[in-house]
């Protein structure tokens, strides 16, 4: 499956997730990521993730798509990270 996953973590554990986000997907953007992932690799992230995460301030947000066939991609600008999984 594809995914596309955005968070907003506190300072002190934005390091931490951005670590874990690293181990699974392709970092796109300050605190975006996207990527193939099983579903088993999936949810090891979100254990790994959620265990750092402050529930009361923290949030994350998770897009999950079977296939990309009718999908586009366009960056408009700078692009941070060429190494997209997006063919």
């Amino acid at each position: 499956m594809f995914v596309i996953l955005f968070y907003d973590f506190g300072e002190k554990r934005v390091s931490k997730a951005l670590k874990i986000c690293r181990k699974y997907l392709v970092h796109v953007q300050n605190s975006v990521f996207e990527g193939e992932i099983t579903e088993g690799n999936l949810k090891k992230l979100k254990y790994e993730i959620m265990s750092k995460m402050d529930k009361s301030e923290d949030s994350l947000i998770i897009y999950t798509f079977k296939n990309m066939k009718y999908s586009n991609r366009e960056v408009l600008g700078i692009e941070k990270n060429k190494n997209s999984n997006i063919l």
